[in-house]
């Protein structure tokens, strides 16, 4: 076949296949009420939060811009340093696609997962994302032993026996913090990691409070 003829048929494929995608795009967004949406399928994720329902999308307005609480891009390192790709073996670093699953399991009734806002009360206040509970990163460090103990028994599903910690039933633990900037939520990780919590039940959502700004997802002020 002459090379001629083969390149305008596969010139012809890519104008079929871009019209395509470019047709079913256009479809959704007429068929639906949101212009931007998280995904080409998912406009919204509805989300319980403190006996709530929440819905989390989008800010529908192309001209908004991010909150300036995140708008800053230099801090002192230290403490603010460039957090890790990879915050410890076995422990996964997860985006914002992954963390929606997980707020949906939990919101869905699976006991099995948390997800924690790690940052310290002050920053919570001004906005957390919905489906969260807050454990401040100086929980697990400046409290009593006891303290501590209870912390993994009554919300993490860890049991004690024989002066010994069991993280045979330990949940799935999703924590976050204020960006790849921030170390309240990698405190929290390497303190349960050194008691010996499981690093495959630990999740990173690395992006945090920074990221899910940039985004235009939906944040909430809690209650109390």
């Amino acid at each position: 076949m002459h090379p001629r003829f083969v390149r305008t048929i596969v010139t012809i494929l890519i104008f079929i296949v871009s019209g395509t995608a470019y047709s079913d795009e256009n479809n959704n967004t007429q068929a639906t009420g949101l212009k931007v949406k998280i995904t080409r399928q998912i406009e919204s994720v509805d989300i319980r939060h403190e006996g709530k329902t929440i819905t989390i999308q989008r800010n529908q307005n192309t001209d908004n811009l991010i909150n300036p609480a995140f708008a800053k891009t230099s801090r002192v390192c230290p403490p603010f340093c460039i957090q890790p790709l990879i915050l410890a073996p076995g422990v996964e670093t997860i985006g914002e696609r992954k963390m929606l699953e997980y707020l949906q399991k939990v919101s869905s009734g699976d006991d099995s997962v948390r997800v924690i806002d790690s940052r310290s009360r002050k920053w919570v206040v001004r906005g957390t994302i919905p489906g969260t509970i807050n454990i401040p990163y100086k929980t697990l460090t400046h409290n009593s032993e006891e303290n501590i103990i209870d912390i993994l028994e009554d919300q993490f599903g860890v049991t004690l026996g024989d002066s010994l910690l069991n993280f045979s039933y330990a949940k799935t633990l999703v924590l976050f913090c204020n960006g790849l900037w921030c170390g309240q939520a990698p405190t929290n990780i390497k303190s349960l990691l050194k008691l010996g919590y499981p690093a495959h039940k630990l999740k990173y959502y690395r992006g945090g409070m920074q990221a899910w700004e940039s985004l235009g997802l939906t944040t909430v002020k809690p209650d109390k």
